[in-house]
């Protein structure tokens, strides 16, 4: 059950092989999902994959497919203003199985079906 109270709560399980997907498409470069198709995320401008690509340049370490651990950390809440859930989700590199670098996205359905990609970068 996907909540919807303003408190933090972990990644449900339902949404992180969606994520999972994202993540994989990262570690590969793929910041605006060119060569990997992940279904129901809206595409990714120009300007925000170059943020991201950037961002990824400057922690110093190659993004990796996400590491189990990851869903210690990574959390979710409803934002009423907005209408959507706030997710944030801890990456993966290849020398760190849960990075500092976070994945920033919007959850517009209970079951995952459309989000946003909003930014990577160390909050």
């Amino acid at each position: 059950m996907v909540l919807m109270d303003g408190a933090e709560h972990p990644v449900p399980e339902l949404w992180r092989a969606k994520f999972a997907e994202i993540a994989a498409a990262f570690a590969a470069g793929d910041f605006q999902f060119c060569k990997s198709h992940v279904e129901g995320v809206e595409p990714v401008d120009q300007e925000t994959a170059d943020h991201i690509a950037g961002n990824v340049a400057a922690y110093g370490d190659r993004l990796a497919p996400l590491d189990e651990a990851t869903w210690h950390r990574s959390i979710y809440r409803w934002t009423s203003a907005g209408g959507y859930w706030e997710v944030l989700v801890d990456l993966s590199t290849v020398s760190e199985p849960v990075s500092d670098l976070t994945l920033h996205a919007e959850v517009y359905e209970a079951d995952c079906s459309r989000l946003k990609i909003d930014s990577v970068h160390v909050p």
